[in-house]
This record gives structure tokens, C-alpha cells and sequence, in this order.
């Protein structure tokens, strides 16, 4: 919805928007949403008779056929397309719009720093108005905001933090012992009865005699012939042709699949309302994001959810992780928590994890202190152009050029 009204905003003054999504899944989710929440809105155009035409939401991925992918560029930059929706499909440089007003990144926390700053610093370049668009970027899976303050010091931030109405929080059990696991299945199998879907997430999706973690599809096998025997059990992972992957979300929406068995191909964007449980096994191996936005994918109507984890970590690291999310439904309790306990990483690079950079302060400890330089450093690029000029030696001194570009980019 902020986004959605982003758009209008920019439509009202005559631009047109760009959304980048991390998956087809999700940019064929987006525009289909869209078309629906814009269905009968009209706009100004001269260049048709009668001066008006319907609003055009457009899709731009790589599945896009040549002949229809030439009709969108086309339409970009002749201005008919009013909201252009897509994947990486976007950075082509092919891609130019008539007036970009508004760069939407969904997810942006799927993207590198080079492929966020590709679309924004692009836009302009892209652009035949030759100005700069306005930027929105948005997650669910927050970095913490301490990080987010340092990284994105150039963005306002802000928080949509309330439940939407009707939605309870999901219950969240480590199944540890034998009895908590049939009790797992069990649910599986009273939620399915009572019209309601189920995933069940493995790490792999074959065997690996390196790595001893379920795999997707010797599980889904195993579950078909034993815990949900004569229930309807699908199979979705990355390695699938996107026309079989769509099928097989297609058939789970509808009700013909009762469970999908998946890898972390339905981690975002994957809008199903009817599914209200999810089983995560060997859920020690994904990371504490991960597992939030993995939970994410039920308790997406007013029906109780649930969320399973399985599997015993090797490691203390690994426990901290599964009891952190059986503790809290706050993405962004969590992100402290992985901040905690991953490390800051490098502020001016890309190493996102381990030992920071920083000299002195700490992210957690020192917010205070964060909050006034930021401030301070806005009231000078805004106010005093002298104090500046003095201070780009000095600065010099502690960010060479590498770490200046990646600044820049972040």
C-alpha cells in the first residue's frame, strides 16, 4: 500500500515508476495485484483520441517474449506505460523510460549493494527527462536499525510495525523430542483437513553426501509414503522450469496440493492465505532472517498459524537461532539478535558479517551517538559549504576511494 501510493504520487505528477522484485513468483504477484488495486483508473495521455486512456501496469523478466518485451520497451518510452514491474530483467540497458519519477525496490535485502545502486544511480541516465527519481526501498526482514542508520544514512527510514488487522501471531515450536514431532505431523494433518495447506522446507533439493541435510525431494517421497500418506504432497525448487514451478504453485493455491515440499525458492513473495502451517527442517541451517521471513509465508489471513522448527544444531550458535525465533514474532527483536550475534561486518565494504570496521564506537551501545552525527552531518551538507570544503581532506585520511564508491552505492 506505501508503495502503491508512492506510484500515484508520481503518476499525479505525470512520471512514471519502475518496482524491482526478486522473483518472477513475486513480479507476477505484484503486477496482478496492481492491475486489481488500479482496475478503472485513467490518466491523461495527448497522444489518444479523447486525450484519456485506462492506467498501464506493465511486467518486464526474463520469461518476457521477444515480441512482447519489444512492446513494453516501446511503451516505456513513448510514456503509454504508466508502472513497469520486474526482475534483474530491469538493469538491461535497454530499458529507458519516457520520465522516470519513482524507483521501488522490493525485498531489498535479496539485492546486492551493485544492483540496488544500478536501478537509483541509472535512473536519471535512463531517464529522457534526465532527472533524478525518488527512491523507496522496503523489506520485511529489517537490518537492524542501528546498521540501517550507518548504511542507509542518506534514507529517511520508517517503520510499519503493526500487525494488519485480524492477523494473530504465529506459534512457533522447536520440536525437539520424538513426541513434539508426530505432534508436528499431526497438526499437518488436522490442518489439512480443515480445508487448510501446509509447507514443509528442506535445506537441499538432492542428497549430498557432503552436507547431511533432508533433501526436497527424497522428503517429499518419504512424507507421501509415511507421515501425510494419502494426503496430495508437492514437490517446488529452484531447479524446476519456471513453467513447472507455476504450475505447481498454481495447483497449491487451488487446493489440489495440500502440502509443498520446498526449498527456500518460497523464502519471499510466495501469498498463499490459505496455508497456515510451515515445517522447517533442519532449521538450524538457515539464518535467522531466513528463518523470520520463511515463517512469514502463513499467518497471512485471520485463521491461527503455526511454524515448526526441526532438527538439533551441532552448535550453541545454532540453538541461539531456533530459541530467538520460538522468542519473538518481531522482525525487529531479531535483527538485533542476528547483529548480536553475527557481528557488524564492514560499515564501507561489502563483508556483511564478522569483525566491523569501526575503531571505537559499537552499533548497539552507541545509537546516541549515531543519531547526533547524522544530524550533524545533514546540517552541514545542507547549511555550510565552507566547514564542508575544510573537511573532505581529513575525511580522505579515513575512507580511501574503494570504500568512498561503496558508500556511494549503499
Amino acid at each position: 500500500m506505501v508503495a502503491l501510493a508512492a506510484m500515484l504520487a508520481s503518476l499525479d505528477g505525470g512520471r512514471q515508476s519502475v518496482l524491482m522484485a526478486p522473483t518472477e513468483v513475486l513480479a507476477e504477484q505484484h503486477v496482478a495485484s496492481l492491475r486489481r488495486d488500479l482496475e478503472g483508473l485513467s490518466v491523461l495521455d495527448e497522444a489518444v483520441l479523447g486525450g484519456e486512456r485506462p492506467l498501464s501496469v506493465q511486467l518486464l523478466t526474463g520469461r518476457v517474449r521477444a515480441k512482447e518485451r519489444l512492446g513494453v520497451l516501446e511503451g516505456l518510452l513513448s510514456g503509454s506505460i504508466d508502472v513497469l514491474v520486474g526482475t534483474h530483467a530491469l538493469l538491461n540497458d535497454e530499458v529507458r523510460f519516457k520520465s522516470l519519477g519513482l524507483v521501488v525496490i522490493d525485498e531489498q535485502h535479496r539485492f546486492g549493494v551493485e544492483q540496488r545502486a544500478a536501478l537509483r544511480d541509472e535512473g536519471r541516465a535512463r531517464s529522457n527527462e534526465g532527472a533524478d527519481p525518488d527512491l523507496l526501498v522496503m523489506t520485511a526482514t529489517p537490518i537492524p536499525r542501528t546498521a540501517a542508520m550507518v548504511i542507509f544514512g542518506d534514507l529517511d527510514v520508517s517503520v510499519v510495525d503493526e500487525m494488519p488487522e485480524g492477523r494473530r501471531p504465529i506459534v512457533t515450536t522447536w520440536a525437539r523430542s520424538d513426541g513434539e514431532v508426530d505432534e508436528c505431523w499431526r497438526r499437518v494433518r488436522e490442518e489439512v483437513a480443515a480445508k487448510r495447506r501446509a509447507y514443509v522446507i528442506c535445506p537441499l533439493v538432492e542428497d549430498s553426501e557432503r552436507v547431511e541435510a533432508t533433501s526436497a525431494v527424497e522428503e517429499r517421497t518419504r512424507l507421501a509414503l509415511h507421515e501425510l500418506r494419502g494426503l496430495s504432497v508437492g514437490l517446488l525448487h529452484g531447479q524446476m522450469k519456471s513453467s513447472e514451478k507455476e504450475e505447481v504453485m498454481n495447483q497449491f493455491r487451488a487446493g489440489e496440493l495440500d502440502v509443498l515440499v520446498a526449498t527456500v525458492v518460497i523464502e519471499v513473495g510466495v501469498d498463499v492465505p490459505e496455508a497456515s502451517v510451515i515445517v522447517i527442517e533442519d532449521a538450524w541451517r538457515f539464518g535467522l532472517a531466513q528463518l523470520h521471513q520463511l515463517r512469514g509465508r502463513v499467518g497471512r489471513s485471520a485463521q491461527q498459524s503455526y511454524c515448526y522448527l526441526l532438527g538439533t544444531p551441532p552448535n550453541d550458535e545454532g540453538e541461539q537461532r531456533l530459541t530467538a525465533l520460538v522468542g519473538s514474532n518481531d522482525g525487529f527483536e531479531l535483527a538485533e539478535i542476528d547483529l548480536e550475534m553475527r557481528g557488524e561486518g564492514t560499515l564501507l565494504g561489502s563483508r556483511q558479517k564478522g569483525r566491523s570496521d569501526l575503531k571505537l564506537a559499537k552499533l548497539k551501545s552507541d545509537e546516541d551517538l549515531l543519531v547526533s552525527a547524522q544530524r550533524l552531518a545533514v546540517s552541514i551538507v545542507r547549511d555550510d559549504d565552507t566547514t564542508l570544503a575544510d573537511m573532505v581532506d581529513e575525511l580522505r585520511m579515513f575512507v580511501d576511494d574503494d570504500e568512498a564508491t561503496y558508500l556511494f552505492k549503499s
